[in-house]
């Protein structure tokens, strides 16, 4: 399931992951909530926490994101995921390279470091 992380300043999304992540989590909250925010933003910051009771993502939810991802392909400006769950960090350290943002990942230990980057300006802005 998905829930979202209120708090975060304009421009911003958070979500938390807990047990299994489903299409239907995809559909009836992320999609709609980057969708609203892309209607008014050019860019969008996004980060994403697993939690430690999280057990995965069904082919749908990872359908779900993929075409999100493709859909938006230039308007991620920071994207921060936030997890310790082994496999999935691995998964992200080999595959970052084609997120189309500012990416970085962190563990949730570092939970208050993440949100502090993610809300903080780019240079120039």
């Amino acid at each position: 399931m998905l829930e979202q992380i209120e708090g975060l300043p304009p421009g911003t999304l958070g979500f938390r992951a807990h047990g299994q992540v489903t299409a239907a989590d995809y559909e009836q909250l992320l999609v709609p909530e980057v969708e609203a925010l892309f209607a008014l933003n050019r860019k969008l910051r996004m980060l994403f926490v697993v939690a430690p009771d999280f057990t995965g993502f069904d082919a749908g939810a990872m359908w779900d994101d993929f075409m999100l991802g493709i859909r938006h392909i230039s308007g991620w400006d920071r994207v921060a995921l936030v997890t310790d769950v082994p496999w999935l960090r691995t998964a992200t350290k080999v595959t970052s390279f084609l997120v189309p943002a500012d990416f970085r990942l962190y563990a949730l230990a570092e939970l208050e470091q993440a949100t502090r980057w993610i809300a903080e300006p780019v240079a120039g802005e």
